[in-house]
């Protein structure tokens, strides 16, 4: 009889201990990207979802024709440039290209507009067409080169060094510096254009008769490596390859409401052009299946100030101006994970009067120590001031001041001292008084 008690004694501890044991929160999964370095990042916000030795100085190969497109596009919004202007490919332009160059064949002497070269450097990732570019915009190549340095260290980019517009031989650079400069080239509607284009014909010169060139990128087109690595939702950027610097792929993605920007630099452990586009598409996977947007704000906990100089109440309620939708992982726990933070930061009191909607504090919502919103807190309602407490509270202050203070105990000394002389003044009159009075003689 013993035994079955036992055993019933101990299945039901156990029973209770699965009721009172909180299971830990789940850590996000590591993709494990098969890099030297890769990031992902939310093209809405800039906050970083992934990284992988991000600020690593690394080869970027052809990644470096995103900073050619950049100069390119901002020297067209300033008007120095027109997509539609002609140039003439000159031999100190062409002077750099290796034979074993990528290239789209240009000759010196070839005249094409600028948005053909541009279809060139992002759709053929043609070699020459970042220097015949270059050399139009500042005179010569090097000065070009010297521009690309300039422009990388205003964007805040530490990591990178330019010493060409084709990235062969290898210039440095890092990933988040790439990501850097995508984001500034993504506000030109042009570079997506360029960039997205799977296939383009450039007309026929004054040299060569018409040429088609396909995307080196197979997340979005089949035509170099069939239809297995296309990704839907993906558009551009720009693929990289050379020995030192493996394979590397900079890419956006978009799946409903999301827009991811990654950057995966030598992609695999040997120089394999394919494992740029697979591990890109992991990581993009990995991302839009455990970062969702999510509601971070506790409408039924309502925060309130303390308000003064009102007869009506001595509290207010305020509630946030809105209740944002962020990025965050999918099973993050609001609540309990201390990765996940709101700090609330208001007065201690506020004086009337308060009209509803006014500003009376923030809250600061963070993950893994970054700011991701900071909301305004609003007041609920009107509070109207007393003005007998207005009143009351001008002569306390008013007292309370130091001068104030020292006038009102000098009075009072003064007149403290007034009475005593006052009252020894009469005493002493009493006094002489009463020697003086000799009686009636009768």
């Amino acid at each position: 009889m013993k035994i079955p008690r036992i055993l019933s004694v101990f299945l039901l501890a156990v029973l209770l201990t699965g009721l009172f044991c909180v299971a830990p929160a789940q850590a996000l999964e590591d993709p494990d990207i098969q890099a030297k370095a890769a990031l992902l990042v939310d093209a809405e916000t800039g906050h970083v979802l992934y990284e992988k030795n991000a600020h690593a100085q690394l080869a970027p190969a052809s990644l470096t024709k995103i900073m050619v497109a950049l100069l390119v596009l901002e020297a067209v919004d300033k008007g120095d440039l027109r997509l539609d202007e002609e140039i003439t490919a000159t031999a100190s332009a062409l002077a750099g290209l290796t034979p074993d160059s990528s290239t789209a064949d240009i000759r010196v002497g070839e005249i094409l507009t600028v948005e053909d070269l541009m279809y060139c450097l992002l759709v053929k990732s043609a070699n020459e067409a970042g220097d015949i570019l270059g050399e139009r915009l500042c005179g010569t190549v090097d000065k070009f080169v010297d521009r690309m340095n300039e422009r990388a260290a205003e964007l805040g980019c530490t990591q990178t060094h330019f010493i060409n517009s084709s990235g062969y031989p290898d210039n440095q650079s890092s990933a988040w510096d790439l990501y850097l400069m995508i984001h500034e080239a993504m506000k030109h509607p042009d570079f997506m254009r360029f960039c997205n284009t799977r296939s383009y014909t450039v007309p026929a010169t004054n040299i060569s008769g018409p040429r088609e060139y396909h995307t080196t990128n197979a997340l979005i087109d089949n035509w170099n490596y069939g239809p297995n690595y296309m990704y839907s939702g993906a558009a551009g950027i720009k693929t990289g390859s050379t020995a030192e610097a493996g394979s590397c792929l900079a890419s956006t993605a978009t799946r409903d409401d999301r827009t991811f920007i990654s950057v995966v630099l030598g992609a695999g452990e040997t120089w394999n052009d394919l494992m740029r586009f697979t591990e890109t598409a992991r990581l993009f996977d990995w991302g839009f299946d455990n970062w969702v947007y999510r509601t971070v704000l506790q409408q039924d906990q309502p925060q309130s100030v303390s308000v003064a100089l009102s007869k009506e109440t001595d509290s207010v309620f305020v509630y946030p101006d809105v209740n944002p939708q962020l990025l965050l992982p999918r099973d993050l726990d609001l609540d309990n994970d201390p990765d996940f933070t709101r700090v609330v930061e208001k007065p201690d009191s506020v004086d009337a009067p308060i009209e509803r909607g006014q500003e009376l504090g923030t809250v600061t919502i963070s993950y893994r120590g970054e700011e991701y919103a900071k909301v305004p807190l609003l007041a609920a309602a009107n509070v109207p001031v007393s003005r007998f407490l207005v009143a009351r509270r001008t002569v306390m202050n008013y007292l309370s001041l130091y001068y104030v203070k020292l006038g009102l105990i000098v009075l009072a000394v003064l007149i403290v001292l007034l009475i005593i002389w006052g009252r020894l003044s009469r005493s002493r009159g009493r006094s002489r008084g009463g020697k003086r009075y000799r009686g009636r003689r009768r």
